[in-house]
């Protein structure tokens, strides 16, 4: 293969890395919706760490997006 088609393979790859952080933020809001639904009186404290999972979830995501931008030039 060609260099230039390998580097259309990395970036479709690439891509595999943003659909792990789109699942990875579902199952995080999912699983927290679920634990406030079971105890109300925690939300204010799962609320907080879920925004952070997401957050870290979401900037993996972007990292593989500018990883996959860095492959394409």
């Amino acid at each position: 293969m060609e260099s230039e088609a390998l580097k259309f393979v990395g970036m479709g790859l690439v891509a595999l890395g943003m659909l792990g952080a789109a699942i990875g933020v579902g199952l995080i809001f999912g699983g927290a919706s679920q634990a406030i639904a079971r105890n109300p009186s925690a939300e204010k404290s799962i609320r907080g760490i879920a925004i952070l999972g997401a957050v870290f979830a979401e900037f993996m995501g972007l990292l593989a997006f500018v990883l996959g931008i860095m492959i394409g030039q």
